[in-house]
């Protein structure tokens, strides 16, 4: 759903920096998670310091892709900064359709930017977005239904062990579901979760010839394996369940455990939002003994699309957004656990955050994940919920349609990776890498 929200300022030119001559109004496509929702709530402070207004266009995530996506590539020119991710940015940097960010001032720190994310948001040592906030993944569990099934939480657990607690937390009568995960289609929705998952399996995308694998016994392993326990102990309709939906069953109380962005963590835990904030815990993502965890990486980031006429403007809403007098802005007005996470240093080695519950699991997580190794066999690509290649997001985009039309019992497992396994080295055979 698209929603626009226009800040003004009561008085425009009375403090604007020396390096900008004029106000602009800048239009910035977002993603419709609680941060950036969020963000835009708190917008008329950087508007009461440089006199810029912003006009918002707040997109469900796949419709955010597309729109950007087209718009970048055929140099449209409807935003002046675009919140994109680890996936695009190195690529759309290569290819000269982002500003680069090398000239941000001493005052914005990008040293203090965690190198997990500095490097994921960099092509050739130049930074091409900043991080609004980064993440990984991680269990968040119910620990009242967890203790009520007489089981307990390991803090690295397996499939196995979740698989069983799924079903031991799962009371269909009162409404309560032993787990929740992403089966909505989309790259970045429910076809990142399942590319996570399948590294734990010991699945990869591409052989080292850049072949596909979905014929392989792990990714078999991995489809079934997460069919059974959602149609045992998931939701009804998982299969177009994403992110948001995810959320809001957990705050509910229909959820005994979500394994997803670290970044919901706030959410969850906020009394405000959430039924159960005081029942929850966390813990790292599942593997499965082959040296993988399922945990992903990411940031939602904003970057500055070539071309923008309001370039200068643009970068000081980026510094405003991402540094750190934006961090300590939230923490005054929502308190220290509703501060963007998993993008700077410093914010873990502040006592005040130190105190959340959750820091220090979502560092863990953060820190444990490595896009350059993220498969159990050797793979040809950098990426852990995705492969760092240009024609991923539309390959990516269809495979995971098939997967959810699996889910919702549409077509066997089987099928689905076949049709896979077909689409896939047909796109690769033409883009030229077989």
């Amino acid at each position: 759903m698209k929603l626009k929200l226009t800040l003004l300022a009561a008085s425009m030119l009375v403090s604007l920096p020396a390096a900008v001559t004029h106000a602009a109004n800048l239009t910035i496509a977002t993603v419709n998670n609680g941060d950036m929702i969020r963000m835009q709530g708190l917008t008329d402070d950087f508007t009461k310091k440089t006199g810029h207004t912003v006009e918002w266009v707040t997109l469900e995530e796949n419709v955010l892709r597309q729109r950007v996506t087209t718009d970048i590539t055929t140099k449209g020119g409807s935003f002046d900064i675009m919140t994109i991710g680890m996936y695009e940015t190195p690529i759309w940097g290569k290819n000269g359709w982002l500003v680069p960010m090398d000239d941000l001032s001493p005052e914005y720190n990008v040293s203090d930017i965690l190198p997990a994310m500095s490097d994921g948001l960099s092509y050739d040592g130049t930074l091409y977005a900043a991080p609004f906030y980064g993440e990984s993944s991680m269990i968040m569990y119910r620990t009242d239904l967890m203790e009520a099934a007489g089981l307990e939480m390991p803090d690295a657990p397996s499939w196995a062990f979740v698989a069983k607690a799924a079903r031991a937390m799962t009371d269909r009568d009162k409404g309560i579901n032993g787990i929740c995960l992403r089966g909505k289609a989309g790259w970045g929705e429910g076809g990142a979760f399942i590319t996570a998952m399948s590294n734990s399996f010991g699945a990869r995308w591409f052989d080292e010839n850049w072949d596909a694998q979905f014929d392989t016994r792990e990714w078999s392993d991995t489809l079934n394996f997460y069919v059974n326990m959602m149609n045992d102990a998931g939701p009804l309709g998982f299969a177009t369940n994403g992110f948001n939906e995810n959320l809001s069953l957990f705050q509910q109380g229909r959820c005994g455990m979500w394994i997803d962005a670290t970044v919901a963590a706030s959410f969850v835990t906020n009394p405000k939002d959430s039924e159960v904030a005081d029942k929850v815990s966390f813990a790292l993502a599942p593997d499965n003994g082959l040296g993988k965890r399922s945990n992903w990486l990411w940031a939602w980031a904003l970057a500055i699309p070539a071309g923008t006429q309001n370039e200068a403007a643009a970068k000081q809403f980026v510094e405003w957004a991402t540094g750190t007098d934006y961090i300590e802005l939230v923490a005054a007005k929502e308190g220290w656990a509703n501060v963007p996470p998993g993008a700077r240093t410093s914010l873990y080695e502040n006592p005040n955050y130190q105190a959340v519950p959750f820091a220090q699991k979502t560092l863990d997580s953060i820190l444990s994940a490595d896009p350059n190794n993220s498969t159990v066999d050797p793979s040809p690509y950098v990426g852990i919920q995705f492969a760092a290649i240009p024609e991923f997001a539309g390959i990516a985009t269809e495979v995971s349609q098939e997967f959810s039309a699996a889910y919702a019992g549409q077509q066997t497992v089987e099928q689905a990776l076949a049709k896979a396994q077909a689409l896939t080295n047909d796109a690769m055979e033409a883009a030229g890498y077989r």
